[in-house]
């Protein structure tokens, strides 16, 4: 096993080179999901089916060496599929079984939701308190969550057959919302060639990654990312750009105070990764449209002219005026 990295803005540029050895191209992608490990947040990872979205997560899980589920999220999954839950044990000699709880698949670090989308808004609505809190509330007992704890999240896009729209306050929850897109020609016949090379089967490749990063090592890295100045005109900034969403035409409901806080919090991840002490309203800017996309809603009439978020929302970014510091 390799060495474990030491903390610091270098650790993570070796480990954005490790999961390109897996996933070709994608490298906004990459840097984007380091932003939000950096920043203790969750990611959403939207795309349809054969991008590596999959392949991104299991690569980063590799590389860190935490302890890490998958769960495939499909239609008949119930909550206490995911959660776990409470069963009487057999007695012994007077017959009295105990209660025992039986830990489900978010009793981990690093949690792949694979299609979350697949599933019922019920069982979505499971991981609330697990994302939020990062505990679950069993028969009364309230069970915390091993450290650090981050939810990686994929889902295919919502005009896919079979699947189900997010609830707002899950989406919420998550500090960015990436989307894969299709690669170059380049990149995809790296792609092809990798996936056939010596290779039977629909195996992932990840050999070539190597575990770097433990747990103690990347809590360093995300108390130094708290530690990152950010001045009170970049405060305003932030505050500003979401407010901007609630009253921007083409936009039919804004984002909330959730909006600003994780601009706020993409930036000083991004700045840490640069190796500075302090945020720029560029790193806020370039934050708007993976932390706010899925915190606003298009309204009918822009749907109808064949607007999109990310558009209005670029829009937005261009419009609202930065400061100078």
């Amino acid at each position: 096993m390799t060495q474990a990295l030491s903390g610091g803005p270098a650790a993570l540029a070796t480990l954005q080179a490790q999961i390109g050895r897996a996933l070709v191209g994608q490298h906004e992608v990459i840097s984007q999901t380091l932003v939000a490990l950096a920043a203790c947040g969750h990611v959403l990872i939207e795309g349809v089916p054969g991008l590596g979205k999959t392949l991104l997560v299991r690569a980063l899980s590799k590389a860190l060496q935490l302890s890490h589920a998958r769960i495939q999220f499909t239609p008949d999954m119930m909550p206490s599929d995911i959660t776990g839950h409470v069963v009487l044990a057999p007695g012994g000699e007077g017959g009295i079984g105990n209660l025992v709880v039986r830990h489900g698949p978010v009793f981990t670090q690093l949690l792949l939701a694979d299609e979350i989308n697949r599933a019922p808004a019920k069982t979505q609505s499971a991981l609330l308190e697990v994302m939020q809190e990062q505990q679950v509330t069993l028969e009364g007992r309230t069970l915390p969550l091993p450290r650090p704890f981050m939810v990686l999240a994929t889902q295919n896009p919502l005009d896919t057959e079979g699947t189900y729209p997010l609830p707002e306050a899950q989406l919420d929850r998550f500090l960015l919302k990436l989307r894969i897109d299709y690669p170059s020609a380049e990149d995809e016949v790296s792609v092809v060639a990798r996936a056939t090379q010596d290779q039977a089967g629909d195996r992932l490749p990840l050999d070539d990654v190597q575990p770097l990063l433990d747990a103690a090592t990347l809590q360093e890295v995300q108390a130094a990312v708290t530690r990152v100045h950010t001045d009170a005109r970049v405060l305003d900034y932030a505050v500003r750009l979401v407010r901007a969403t609630r009253q921007w035409s083409g936009l039919a409901i804004g984002a909330g105070s959730r909006g600003a806080i994780s601009l706020v919090r993409a930036g000083r991840a991004a700045a840490h990764l640069e190796g500075r002490d302090f945020v720029t309203p560029d790193d806020v800017k370039r934050f708007v449209l993976p932390a706010l996309r899925h915190r606003v809603a298009l309204a009918p009439d822009a749907q109808l002219d064949g607007r999109s978020i990310d558009g209005l929302l670029q829009e937005l970014a261009d419009t609202v005026e930065a400061p100078r510091l």
